[in-house]
Order: structure tokens, then C-alpha cells, then sequence
């Protein structure tokens, strides 16, 4: 029990940073992503036997908080309204040129299509491989390499149309 509880210690030590910033990127709403994050450590510290390779351990965690992402939809019924009737705040304004950069990049990655942003984001934020991305998302690996060549060029094209201004925000 001793071996188990320094075992779930250390992943959650390791791993508790990636999995807030890609549920972040899930969902968007930190409290919510709080409450996946602990339940992913909570059915992670019920099946940690099953963790047989500790080196595969990120994977399996967001594997974990994926289906715990899911289980939310499953739980909750949404009053469902047409985006393009509703006004999206636009509360983040950048106060340097690279805040802008990154900004306009968030919002042009918020935009792919979720087949396309989900393996992007596991790749860039999360750092996986194209074959680690297969086996989160349950998908070939062909797949999963096909959506990320598509994403990122959907990216290029997005950022390209909207040039960054330069200067807006000097006086």
C-alpha cells in the first residue's frame, strides 16, 4: 500500500500541470477543469494496478481526463443556442506584441474543428507522438498524422488572412 501511495503521489506531482492545461484547453472554465483533474487522479488512484508501464503513465492520465471530459456531456443536457446569435466577450486585451501573437494563436487554434484541435494541442502542449496521440484518441496512426498536417495548415491559412497590426496598441 506504501509502494501504491508514493507511486500515485509522484504522478500526481508529475502530471497534475498537464493535465490542468490540457482540460483547460478541453473546456475552457478552470473550475471545471479542477474537478476533472481530481476525478482523473481519483479513478487513477483506483486503477493504478493497472499501470503497468510507468513510463506510459501521461498518456494513461489523459486518456483518463478525456473520458472524464466525456462524462460530463453524458451527465449534463445543455440548453443549446446559435452561437452566431450570441455576442463572445472578448475580455483578453494583449499589452505587448507577443501576448498579441499568442492571443490571435489561441484564438485561430479555439477555432479548428475539435478533430483537428485535439491532436494539435496534444502534440504541442502535451508533447506527445503522433503514436501516443493514436492511442489517446483511439484512432490509426495514419489518422492522427493526417489531422495534424491538416491542422496545422488550417492554422497557417487562418493566421495568414488576419496579419497581425502593428502598432495598435501604441497611442
Amino acid at each position: 500500500m506504501k509502494t501504491k501511495y508514493i507511486t500515485y503521489e509522484a504522478l500526481v506531482r508529475a502530471y497534475s500541470k498537464d493535465l490542468y492545461r490540457y482540460g483547460y484547453w478541453l473546456c475552457k472554465d478552470a473550475n471545471v477543469v479542477e474537478d476533472i483533474v481530481q476525478e482523473t487522479f481519483l479513478r487513477a488512484w483506483r486503477s493504478l494496478d493497472s499501470l503497468k508501464d510507468e513510463g506510459a503513465a501521461k498518456s494513461w492520465l489523459i486518456t483518463i481526463l478525456r473520458r472524464e471530459n466525456a462524462r460530463r456531456f453524458e451527465r449534463k443536457q445543455f440548453d443549446l443556442v446559435d452561437i452566431e446569435e450570441q455576442e463572445l466577450p472578448d475580455n483578453i486585451s494583449p499589452d505587448n506584441e507577443q501576448d498579441l501573437e499568442v492571443h490571435l494563436l489561441r484564438r485561430q487554434i479555439y477555432k479548428l474543428e475539435p478533430e483537428y484541435r485535439e491532436p494539435l494541442i496534444l502534440q504541442v502542449i502535451g508533447g506527445f507522438s503522433g503514436e501516443e496521440i493514436a492511442d489517446i484518441l483511439e484512432l490509426n496512426k495514419n489518422t492522427v498524422m493526417t489531422r495534424l498536417f491538416r491542422a496545422r495548415n488550417q492554422l497557417k491559412d487562418a493566421l495568414e488572412a488576419q496579419p497581425l497590426k502593428k502598432g495598435v496598441n501604441n497611442g
